[in-house]
């Protein structure tokens, strides 16, 4: 993913977003709702009602830079809205992006091989 590198704070917004929301929009979230500022170097993640969709805000210094991934086949691991919002690591960020549950990946041993 062309963005943000390692170490950037990462605010995730539990519960559902109006993906039909823009920049201008999800900035105002961001500031309301998550209680930051959104030209503050952070990323901003939001995930729609059906949860296969997912928007990311970042402001790079320059102007916000807006990502939005659909996924082909199933669902974005998220929060329920009770969580209110969360702040994540860019390794966690990173694994959310390729839908991966960044909440209990699978670090165990590789399996045995047999033969």
């Amino acid at each position: 993913m062309i963005g943000p590198g390692t170490g950037v704070r990462v605010y995730l917004a539990c519960g559902v977003t109006d993906m039909r929301k823009g920049i201008a929009g999800l900035s105002a979230m961001a500031q309301d709702v998550l209680r930051q500022k959104p030209a503050g170097g952070a990323v901003f993640a939001f995930r729609g009602r059906r949860g296969d969709r997912i928007k990311l805000l970042y402001w790079d210094g320059q102007g916000f830079c807006l990502y939005y991934k659909v996924l082909e086949r199933g669902r974005f691991p998220w929060p329920s809205a009770e969580d209110g919002a969360l702040r994540l690591t860019s390794a966690q960020l990173a694994m959310l992006w390729e839908g991966i549950d960044w909440r209990r990946p699978n670090w165990g041993a590789p399996p045995a091989r047999v033969g």
